[in-house]
């Protein structure tokens, strides 16, 4: 069992619903983002998505878009993105860490040298935008074999013929992505995500965790009563992007996680 298993199964026992924070890797800089990557358990998140920084972000939008380029223009490297997980784990062992980017960063290191440095850093969740299932072979399968989950996403498109083969290896959970386009690009809603939510859980024992479009605590709580939970991503990333204080975005991460809660 992963960490990622260990925590739906407390989150199930408690009946609550999973609150899950993204951040950008290097941004504004490793000490800022570390800072607020180190206070996310305290704030009320049960899983973090650590961003891996690309040039070349396609499924982003301008907002993460503009904090990979702020974490790659400040010398941000694969090594640091690793050191910042080892830093994280020299004080908490528990709470999960999901790798979020491209695959172009993990090819360019190795697959074999990536999983390896990954798993031995703490990291137990993949998500690889870029990457469909008729790829499986190249990171999904392997990244398992290692001990990590392998996220795959499901979209408003992916229709029921090919719903089977987006989860066929999917582990830990799926993330439904709840708009069609880029990430910050629209607001979700609960009347369209609760059916397509149903229909996935109905093909899969997994957790459905909501992401893209949720801004508020509001949101939040409303799009976590339809699913699992639900991810917030943008909204905090243009907070840091703003050069709010790590205190400051904490303070608005524990606002959104509570109403995730709440759900």
């Amino acid at each position: 069992m992963t960490r990622i298993d260990a925590t739906f199964a407390r989150l199930r026992g408690q009946n609550r619903k999973a609150f899950v924070a993204y951040i950008m890797a290097g941004d504004p800089d490793v000490a800022g983002s570390l800072a607020v990557m180190r206070g996310m358990p305290a704030a009320g998140v049960d899983i973090i998505e650590l961003g891996m920084p690309f040039t070349d972000p396609m499924a982003d939008g301008p907002t993460i878009q503009a904090a990979g380029q702020r974490s790659l223009a400040g010398g941000h490297k694969m090594d640091m993105t690793l050191q910042m997980v080892r830093d994280f784990r020299a004080d908490d062992a528990e709470t999960p860490i999901v790798l979020m980017g491209y695959y172009n960063p993990i090819y360019a290191r190795g697959v074999p040298r990536f999983l390896e440095q990954a798993a031995a850093a703490g990291v137990d969740g993949l998500i690889v935008v870029d990457l469909p299932p008729e790829e499986d072979a190249e990171l999904c399968l392997p990244a398992q074999e290692a001990g990590l989950n392998f996220i795959r996403l499901a979209t408003p498109t992916t229709d029921a013929k090919r719903l089977p083969k987006v989860l066929q290896n999917t582990s830990g959970f799926v993330y439904y992505v709840s708009v069609t386009g880029i990430t910050g690009a629209a607001a979700a809603q609960a009347a369209d995500v609760g059916p397509e939510v149903a229909r996935i859980k109905a093909s899969t024992d997994l957790p459905v965790i909501v992401g893209f479009g949720i801004t508020t605590p509001e949101a939040a709580q409303t799009i976590a009563g339809v699913a699992d939970g639900c991810v917030v991503g943008s909204a905090i990333v243009k907070l840091i992007g703003e050069g709010r204080s790590p205190a400051e975005v904490l303070a608005v991460i524990k606002r959104l996680a509570a109403g995730a809660h709440r759900a």
